[in-house]
Protein backbone atom coordinates (compact mmCIF):
# COMPACT_ATOMS: atom_id res chain seq x y z
CA UNK A 1 0.00 0.00 0.00
CA UNK A 2 1.51 3.65 -0.81
CA UNK A 3 1.06 5.75 2.36
CA UNK A 4 -1.60 7.96 2.23
CA UNK A 5 0.43 11.48 4.49
CA UNK A 6 -1.01 13.14 7.36
CA UNK A 7 -3.84 11.09 7.77
CA UNK A 8 -6.40 13.25 10.93
CA UNK A 9 -8.97 10.77 11.19
CA UNK A 10 -7.88 6.65 10.78
CA UNK A 11 -4.72 4.66 11.44
CA UNK A 12 -3.46 2.59 8.86
CA UNK A 13 -1.28 -0.77 9.69
CA UNK A 14 -0.68 -3.08 7.31
CA UNK A 15 1.14 -6.36 8.06
CA UNK A 16 0.25 -10.27 7.21
CA UNK A 17 -1.99 -9.55 4.52
CA UNK A 18 -3.93 -7.65 6.80
CA UNK A 19 -5.24 -4.15 6.84
CA UNK A 20 -6.44 -2.62 10.09
CA UNK A 21 -8.27 0.51 9.89
CA UNK A 22 -8.63 2.75 13.27
CA UNK A 23 -10.76 5.64 13.67
CA UNK A 24 -9.17 8.22 16.05
CA UNK A 25 -11.27 11.07 15.70
CA UNK A 26 -10.18 14.02 15.94
CA UNK A 27 -14.15 14.78 16.99
CA UNK A 28 -14.90 13.18 20.56
CA UNK A 29 -15.77 9.16 20.22
CA UNK A 30 -14.91 9.32 16.38
CA UNK A 31 -17.19 11.73 15.73
CA UNK A 32 -17.19 11.94 11.62
CA UNK A 33 -16.19 15.35 10.51
CA UNK A 34 -14.17 16.84 6.71
CA UNK A 35 -11.04 14.63 7.73
CA UNK A 36 -12.80 11.23 8.02
CA UNK A 37 -15.18 11.89 5.00
CA UNK A 38 -12.09 13.05 2.77
CA UNK A 39 -9.79 9.74 4.27
CA UNK A 40 -12.19 7.26 4.09
CA UNK A 41 -12.25 6.44 0.58
CA UNK A 42 -8.49 7.49 -0.15
CA UNK A 43 -7.84 5.10 2.46
CA UNK A 44 -10.07 1.80 1.07
CA UNK A 45 -9.20 2.68 -2.77
CA UNK A 46 -5.26 2.44 -1.36
CA UNK A 47 -6.21 -0.90 0.56
CA UNK A 48 -7.85 -2.31 -2.79
CA UNK A 49 -5.67 -1.95 -5.13
CA UNK A 50 -2.74 -3.30 -2.71
CA UNK A 51 -1.75 -6.86 -3.54
CA UNK A 52 -0.18 -7.39 -0.39
CA UNK A 53 -3.57 -7.01 1.58
CA UNK A 54 -6.07 -9.86 1.50
CA UNK A 55 -8.27 -9.02 4.34
CA UNK A 56 -9.68 -5.06 6.37
CA UNK A 57 -10.18 -4.82 10.47
CA UNK A 58 -12.16 -1.70 10.70
CA UNK A 59 -12.99 -0.21 14.53
CA UNK A 60 -12.56 2.96 16.45
CA UNK A 61 -10.26 3.74 19.15
CA UNK A 62 -11.28 4.44 22.34
CA UNK A 63 -13.80 2.41 23.44
CA UNK A 64 -16.20 3.31 20.69
CA UNK A 65 -16.87 2.83 17.13
CA UNK A 66 -17.89 5.99 16.41
CA UNK A 67 -20.40 8.55 17.28
CA UNK A 68 -21.52 8.89 13.27
CA UNK A 69 -21.59 12.82 11.50
CA UNK A 70 -20.26 14.98 13.38
CA UNK A 71 -22.99 18.02 13.15
CA UNK A 72 -20.91 20.50 14.59
CA UNK A 73 -17.98 20.05 12.30
CA UNK A 74 -20.43 19.08 9.35
CA UNK A 75 -22.62 22.65 9.44
CA UNK A 76 -21.12 24.06 6.88
CA UNK A 77 -22.14 21.36 4.15
CA UNK A 78 -25.86 22.16 5.78
CA UNK A 79 -25.67 26.08 6.46
CA UNK A 80 -25.91 27.70 2.27
CA UNK A 81 -28.94 25.80 1.45
CA UNK A 82 -30.89 26.42 4.66
CA UNK A 83 -29.73 30.00 5.04
CA UNK A 84 -31.50 30.13 1.44
CA UNK A 85 -34.70 28.31 2.81
CA UNK A 86 -33.96 25.71 0.34
CA UNK A 87 -35.00 28.04 -2.49
CA UNK A 88 -31.94 28.39 -4.79
CA UNK A 89 -31.39 25.53 -7.43
CA UNK A 90 -27.60 26.13 -7.65
CA UNK A 91 -27.79 25.29 -3.91
CA UNK A 92 -29.87 22.32 -3.75
CA UNK A 93 -27.61 21.01 -6.75
CA UNK A 94 -24.25 21.78 -4.77
CA UNK A 95 -25.88 20.22 -2.09
CA UNK A 96 -27.19 16.95 -3.54
CA UNK A 97 -23.75 16.48 -4.98
CA UNK A 98 -22.22 16.74 -1.23
CA UNK A 99 -24.41 13.83 -0.47
CA UNK A 100 -23.58 11.88 -3.12
CA UNK A 101 -19.82 12.32 -2.23
CA UNK A 102 -20.63 11.12 1.25
CA UNK A 103 -22.28 8.23 -0.09
CA UNK A 104 -19.53 7.72 -2.15
CA UNK A 105 -17.34 7.64 0.88
CA UNK A 106 -19.65 4.63 2.73
CA UNK A 107 -19.55 2.55 -0.62
CA UNK A 108 -15.98 3.05 -0.84
CA UNK A 109 -16.33 0.21 2.09
CA UNK A 110 -18.50 -1.76 0.05
CA UNK A 111 -16.29 -1.60 -3.06
CA UNK A 112 -13.02 -1.93 -1.81
CA UNK A 113 -11.92 -5.37 -3.14
CA UNK A 114 -10.69 -7.02 -0.23
CA UNK A 115 -13.45 -8.15 2.49
CA UNK A 116 -14.02 -5.75 5.34
CA UNK A 117 -14.73 -6.96 8.95
CA UNK A 118 -16.24 -4.35 11.02
CA UNK A 119 -15.55 -4.48 15.01
CA UNK A 120 -17.86 -2.20 17.11
CA UNK A 121 -17.36 -1.61 21.07
CA UNK A 122 -19.20 1.01 22.32
CA UNK A 123 -21.39 3.73 20.51
CA UNK A 124 -22.16 2.40 16.77
CA UNK A 125 -24.34 5.56 15.73
CA UNK A 126 -26.25 7.34 12.72
CA UNK A 127 -23.17 7.55 10.11
CA UNK A 128 -20.90 4.49 11.77
CA UNK A 129 -24.02 2.48 11.34
CA UNK A 130 -24.06 3.22 7.58
CA UNK A 131 -20.51 2.65 7.70
CA UNK A 132 -20.69 -0.86 8.74
CA UNK A 133 -23.55 -1.59 6.89
CA UNK A 134 -21.05 -1.88 3.71
CA UNK A 135 -18.75 -3.90 5.54
CA UNK A 136 -18.66 -8.00 4.83
CA UNK A 137 -18.42 -9.02 8.27
CA UNK A 138 -20.03 -6.73 11.41
CA UNK A 139 -19.18 -8.40 15.15
CA UNK A 140 -19.65 -6.26 18.23
CA UNK A 141 -18.70 -6.35 21.68
CA UNK A 142 -21.33 -6.46 24.83
CA UNK A 143 -20.85 -2.91 25.36
CA UNK A 144 -22.17 -2.34 21.82
CA UNK A 145 -24.78 0.15 21.83
CA UNK A 146 -26.15 0.75 17.85
CA UNK A 147 -28.95 3.63 17.11
CA UNK A 148 -30.09 4.47 13.28
CA UNK A 149 -30.97 7.82 14.98
CA UNK A 150 -31.27 10.49 11.91
CA UNK A 151 -34.51 10.30 12.73
CA UNK A 152 -34.33 12.15 16.36
CA UNK A 153 -32.15 15.05 14.10
CA UNK A 154 -34.86 15.24 11.14
CA UNK A 155 -32.97 13.74 8.58
CA UNK A 156 -34.19 10.78 6.39
CA UNK A 157 -30.60 8.67 6.91
CA UNK A 158 -29.13 9.03 3.20
CA UNK A 159 -25.26 7.46 3.37
CA UNK A 160 -26.66 3.58 2.76
CA UNK A 161 -28.18 2.27 6.20
CA UNK A 162 -31.82 2.15 4.38
CA UNK A 163 -30.43 0.56 1.18
CA UNK A 164 -28.07 -2.29 2.78
CA UNK A 165 -29.79 -2.69 6.11
CA UNK A 166 -32.88 -4.48 5.24
CA UNK A 167 -30.74 -7.00 3.32
CA UNK A 168 -28.79 -7.69 6.50
CA UNK A 169 -31.69 -7.71 9.46
CA UNK A 170 -34.78 -7.82 7.10
CA UNK A 171 -37.55 -4.98 5.86
CA UNK A 172 -39.54 -5.22 9.29
CA UNK A 173 -36.79 -5.06 11.43
CA UNK A 174 -34.64 -2.44 9.37
CA UNK A 175 -37.83 -0.10 9.20
CA UNK A 176 -38.61 -0.07 13.09
CA UNK A 177 -35.34 0.98 14.00
CA UNK A 178 -35.24 3.44 10.94
CA UNK A 179 -38.67 4.87 12.16
CA UNK A 180 -37.91 4.65 16.02
CA UNK A 181 -34.12 6.01 16.21
CA UNK A 182 -33.75 3.85 19.55
CA UNK A 183 -31.05 2.59 20.65
CA UNK A 184 -30.34 -1.26 20.94
CA UNK A 185 -27.44 -3.52 21.96
CA UNK A 186 -25.18 -6.15 21.04
CA UNK A 187 -27.68 -9.04 21.67
CA UNK A 188 -30.40 -7.55 19.87
CA UNK A 189 -27.88 -6.49 16.95
CA UNK A 190 -26.95 -10.52 17.01
CA UNK A 191 -30.77 -11.90 17.24
CA UNK A 192 -31.35 -9.27 14.06
CA UNK A 193 -28.79 -10.57 12.13
CA UNK A 194 -26.91 -7.40 11.92
CA UNK A 195 -23.28 -8.64 14.01
CA UNK A 196 -22.78 -12.65 13.64
CA UNK A 197 -20.61 -12.61 17.17
CA UNK A 198 -20.24 -10.94 19.88
CA UNK A 199 -17.11 -11.62 21.63
CA UNK A 200 -15.18 -9.90 24.72
CA UNK A 201 -12.11 -8.73 23.43
CA UNK A 202 -13.92 -7.75 19.83
CA UNK A 203 -10.74 -6.58 18.32
CA UNK A 204 -8.92 -9.69 18.74
CA UNK A 205 -11.65 -11.88 17.56
CA UNK A 206 -11.34 -9.52 14.59
CA UNK A 207 -8.35 -9.84 13.94
CA UNK A 208 -8.62 -14.14 13.98
CA UNK A 209 -11.77 -13.70 11.49
CA UNK A 210 -9.47 -11.35 9.28
CA UNK A 211 -6.42 -13.89 10.09
CA UNK A 212 -8.80 -16.98 8.48
CA UNK A 213 -10.11 -14.86 5.74
CA UNK A 214 -6.37 -14.17 4.87
CA UNK A 215 -5.24 -18.15 4.80
CA UNK A 216 -7.92 -18.48 2.02
CA UNK A 217 -6.87 -18.29 -1.61
CA UNK A 218 -7.22 -14.81 -2.52
CA UNK A 219 -8.74 -13.95 -5.69
CA UNK A 220 -11.91 -16.92 -4.67
CA UNK A 221 -12.15 -14.48 -1.34
CA UNK A 222 -12.27 -11.50 -3.95
CA UNK A 223 -14.73 -13.53 -5.93
CA UNK A 224 -16.89 -14.09 -3.08
CA UNK A 225 -17.58 -10.43 -2.49
CA UNK A 226 -17.51 -9.32 -5.94
CA UNK A 227 -20.30 -11.94 -6.86
CA UNK A 228 -22.47 -11.33 -3.55
CA UNK A 229 -22.19 -7.28 -4.13
CA UNK A 230 -23.50 -7.91 -7.70
CA UNK A 231 -26.90 -8.55 -7.07
CA UNK A 232 -27.25 -5.65 -4.62
CA UNK A 233 -25.34 -3.47 -6.44
CA UNK A 234 -27.65 -1.90 -8.81
CA UNK A 235 -30.75 -1.57 -5.97
CA UNK A 236 -28.23 0.42 -3.58
CA UNK A 237 -27.19 2.36 -5.63
CA UNK A 238 -30.98 3.35 -7.13
CA UNK A 239 -32.10 3.94 -3.90
CA UNK A 240 -28.89 6.22 -2.94
CA UNK A 241 -29.47 8.34 -5.59
CA UNK A 242 -32.82 8.51 -4.67
CA UNK A 243 -32.56 9.88 -1.26
CA UNK A 244 -29.76 12.45 -2.51
CA UNK A 245 -33.17 14.20 -4.34
CA UNK A 246 -35.56 13.18 -1.22
CA UNK A 247 -32.71 15.02 1.49
CA UNK A 248 -32.10 18.02 -1.46
CA UNK A 249 -36.09 18.70 -1.89
CA UNK A 250 -36.93 18.39 2.00
CA UNK A 251 -33.92 18.72 4.18
CA UNK A 252 -33.66 22.41 4.58
CA UNK A 253 -37.18 22.25 6.94
CA UNK A 254 -37.92 24.06 10.40
CA UNK A 255 -37.75 20.90 12.05
CA UNK A 256 -34.48 20.20 10.81
CA UNK A 257 -32.84 23.66 12.54
CA UNK A 258 -35.45 22.83 15.46
CA UNK A 259 -33.10 19.49 15.84
CA UNK A 260 -30.03 21.52 15.29
CA UNK A 261 -30.57 24.19 17.99
CA UNK A 262 -32.31 21.39 20.38
CA UNK A 263 -28.84 19.61 19.88
CA UNK A 264 -27.01 22.53 20.39
CA UNK A 265 -29.20 23.65 23.75
CA UNK A 266 -29.37 20.20 24.94
CA UNK A 267 -32.88 20.02 24.91
CA UNK A 268 -35.49 17.53 23.80
CA UNK A 269 -36.79 18.67 19.83
CA UNK A 270 -40.43 20.02 19.75
CA UNK A 271 -40.95 18.96 16.06
CA UNK A 272 -44.06 20.24 14.10
CA UNK A 273 -44.02 18.54 10.42
CA UNK A 274 -42.63 22.02 8.98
Amino acid sequence: MNPIPSLRSLRVQVAGGIAEVELTGPSKGNAMGPDFWKELPEVFAALSDDDSVRAVLLFGSGGNFSYGLDLPAMAPVFAPMLAAGGMDARLREDFRCKIRDLQEAVSSVSKCSKPVIAAVDGWCIGGAVDVITAADIRIASPAATFSVREVKVAIVADLGSLQRLPGIIGEGPARHLALTGEDFGAERAFSLGLVTEVADDVVGRGRELAAAVARNPPLVVQGVKHVMNHGQEASVQSGLDYVQLWNTAFLASRDFNEAATAFAERRPAAFTGN
